[in-house]
């Protein structure tokens, strides 16, 4: 045998092994939050959504939710503003809330039109529309930052009417004022885990700088596959965790604690994380679920 037909049965059986996890996913919602490396190298970004977009194809109904924030900070540095963060929270006065909105406007647009150039359909919005996030002021360290919301409700209606009629939903991370209905800026893992508790999702997929939860930060090869919520507060307890991965790991658990049934922390530096996650055997990265009766018939 040639190995020109070695590789073509080897496709072949990728996409046996994959017919198993495309049965139990079928029309199942699952939510990408997409931001870092991923969303800045051109051909990454291609991978990311045509991994979106076969999501669609195959029957899933994908919801992406997207940053900018390295876009932001390029931005308000050319208008001659510093970019001040507290506690990794971005200090929001008008000038940088409205860079925010444009930024991330074109953001969004640029990522609904690769979606179609694929032929999918999507349709960008931000929480603002349709009160789709509604948000309170977030403080940080006990200090006003600013424009910058915590998400007190998520009105799927939007959501859903798009989904229905067979668009990808794709969501900046503005949302509206409670009380002065004024856009705030949302961190993004934020964002993304209240509309994926809002909706039911299946899956939360955080697309990262890194493989994933280690047991052992300094140890590459102690790489965490499965984590369950008490083997998680564990971890978070031991001081095992921190820096940024520490409130983007209390996110998780909190989509898991409210409904979202596994959320997956991905290495969006490595073309087509999603697929190799969702349909392969081995899988990559950190599954976080709520506990061990739940696993997938590959996972020990």
């Amino acid at each position: 045998m040639d190995s020109g037909m070695e590789q073509t049965i080897a496709k072949a059986a990728t996409l046996i092994e994959a017919l198993p996890y495309i049965q139990k996913f079928n029309n199942k919602k699952v939510v990408v939050k997409y931001g870092g490396s991923a969303m800045l190298d051109p051909q990454l970004q291609m991978s990311v959504i045509k991994d979106v977009a076969l999501l669609k194809l195959i029957g899933m109904q994908p919801i992406v939710v997207h940053g900018g924030g390295k876009e932001i900070t390029k931005w308000v540095g050319l208008l001659g503003h510093e970019a001040k963060f507290v506690e990794g929270l971005r200090v929001t006065d008008e000038v940088t809330m409205e860079v925010a909105e444009m930024v991330l406007g074109r953001v969004n647009k640029n990522l609904v039109q690769m979606l179609e150039q694929l032929g999918v359909k999507a349709a960008g919005i931000c929480g603002k529309d349709g009160s789709t996030l509604t948000v309170e002021k977030k403080m940080a360290a006990g200090q006003d930052i600013g424009y910058v919301g915590n998400v007190t409700k998520v009105d799927t209606g939007l959501i859903d009417t798009l989904i229905k009629n067979d668009f990808i939903p794709v969501i900046a991370p503005i949302g509206l004022g409670a009380e002065d209905f004024h856009a705030y800026n949302i961190n993004a893992d934020d964002a993304a885990c209240a509309v994926a508790t809002a909706v039911g999702a299946e899956k939360l997929a955080f697309l990262t700088d890194i493989e994933g939860v280690y047991r052992d930060p300094a140890d590459r090869n102690s790489l965490i596959s499965v984590l369950t919520l008490a083997d998680a507060d564990a971890l978070i307890g031991d001081g095992v965790i921190g820096g940024g991965m520490l409130p983007k790991l209390k996110n998780c658990i909190d989509a898991v604690k409210n409904g979202v049934s596994r959320v997956h922390i991905l290495d969006g530096r490595l073309e087509h994380c999603l697929l190799l996650e969702f349909f392969t055997n081995r899988g990559i990265g950190t599954a976080i679920i709520n506990d061990r009766s739940i696993l997938y018939d590959n996972e020990v």
